[in-house]
């Protein structure tokens, strides 16, 4: 038991890192004068749904079922209360494990409306999907009933959807809110026709390894014991993280003619995304198969937006929802028993089609309440305090605007007019690369 709560505890340090490593990730593919915006954003979803999560949150998921499978009992563990001096592993260390799950979920919406979002509304939207789309969902899709007479969520126990750590609750969930609020609050002033390329990144890459470090305790946490089902999803989540870079780098060479750092590191977060409702239900071969899919697919899904005119910033749409339809859906047709006795046969390996529709209906399920109940959260929040910074609070940079603060204060290489000054403030977004007098910095 020791070991266990040991395990869980450590996993959930792991999934902690990996909002810092989302907001270097989603940082570094900002511009210079909205780096620090994005920065607070996951750290303000991390500050407000940790507080949500211990008075009300967990109760909310994990308390007894209020009837139909889609509420838990939020008087029940108020305040966290009859759990801390309870069983560390059905207490205090899941509670701990589960809340970073409910934090990343929330930071991740962040990237689909970079540039633009007021900090003061972005905190207030994350109060409001938390408790009424996150808290719920998890309700629906990681709470088991129990042989005690608990009663859990409908996606969980009647309808037997699998999924393992987190494809529909975290990336279905967070990629339909990311798609909903991209519609809320429309484009960025100058996209598609203006350039907007990412400002650093070696903080993407660094933002994508901190991610694929913390993942381990995302998907192999989610085992909830330090045993063999722990190394099979550790194992599955290198396997198919390195396919799914491979498949994007792949896709980018033969449509663009290169592999660029940005697909290498998308096609990390892709194959993350894609492998974590999967990850101990399939097989070796299974684990190849989703990462190399996602991967391309992902790479190819980035490009909608400018299809279908919404401007989704950071490409929460394009990787979180489509490989998190990806890793839920293809468990219809990878899934083992041989890897899990929890598990099901997919298409694959004898079984049917039947897991295959179970997966369809909890997938479809939560992304269009996601969608829907987002739409209604936004528009709430735009027509009553606003969602959106001023005109000119976007184009000279949201991180003064919002934060009184610059990510780049180079103040001390700066004057006279030298080429070092003018590279400082180009770099921190505020002047064109070209100066006033056309002389070229």
């Amino acid at each position: 038991m020791e070991g266990n709560t040991a395990w869980v505890l450590t996993s959930a340090a792991l999934v902690l890192l990996m909002t810092p490593g989302l907001a270097f990730f989603y940082g570094g593919m900002v511009r210079g004068k909205s780096v620090l915006n994005m920065l607070m954003m996951c750290f303000g979803a991390m500050a407000v749904v940790g507080v949500l999560w211990v008075v009300f949150g967990y109760s909310m998921a994990f308390g007894d079922d209020l009837g139909g499978g889609l509420l838990g009992d939020v008087t029940q563990y108020f305040g966290l209360s009859g759990l801390l001096g309870g069983d560390a592993l059905t207490g205090t260390a899941f509670v701990a494990f589960q809340g970073m799950f409910a934090i990343i979920t929330v930071a991740l919406i962040a990237g689909a409306i970079a540039d633009r979002a007021r900090f003061g509304a972005w905190m207030v939207f994350v109060v409001l999907w938390a408790t009424l789309v996150y808290f719920p969902v998890a309700h629906w899709v990681f709470d088991f009933s129990t042989d005690d007479g608990h009663v859990g969520g409908w996606i969980a126990n009647n309808l037997v959807a699998l999924d393992f750590a987190g494809g529909t609750a975290v990336h279905i969930n967070a990629g339909a809110a990311a798609l909903a609020l991209a519609f809320v609050l429309g484009r960025r002033r100058g996209w598609p026709k203006e350039p907007m390329k990412p400002h650093n990144l070696p903080f993407v890459m660094l933002g994508a390894g901190l991610l694929w470090f913390g993942w381990f305790g995302f998907n192999a946490g989610s085992a909830l014991s330090a045993g063999n089902l722990a190394g099979v999803a550790f194992v599955n989540t290198l396997t198919a993280t390195c396919a799914a870079i491979i498949g994007w780098l792949v896709v980018e060479r033969l449509r663009d003619g290169h592999a660029t750092s940005l697909g290498a590191a998308s096609g990390v977060v892709a194959g993350l995304v894609a492998i974590t409702p999967a990850c101990a239900f399939v097989d070796t071969w299974g684990a190849l198969a989703i990462g190399v899919l996602a991967g391309a697919a992902c790479a190819l899904a980035v490009g909608l937006k400018y299809k279908f005119g919404y401007d989704d910033s950071l490409d929460v749409v394009g990787v979180h929802l489509v490989g998190g339809l990806i890793g839920t859906l293809l468990i219809g047709f990878f899934g083992t028993v041989g890897v899990n006795d929890g598990g099901v046969d997919g298409l694959f390996y004898g079984g049917g089609l039947t897991q295959l529709g179970k997966q369809a209906v909890g997938a479809f399920a939560v992304l269009a309440y996601s969608l829907v109940a987002t739409l209604i959260i936004g528009f709430l929040i735009k027509v009553t305090m606003g969602f959106r910074v001023d005109e000119e609070a976007e184009i000279n940079g949201i991180d003064e605007a919002e934060h009184a603060e610059s990510a780049y204060e180079l103040s001390g290489l700066r004057g006279g007019g030298s080429s070092i000054g003018r590279a400082a403030d180009t770099l921190a977004g505020k002047v064109p690369a070209a100066s006033k007098e056309g002389v070229t910095p």
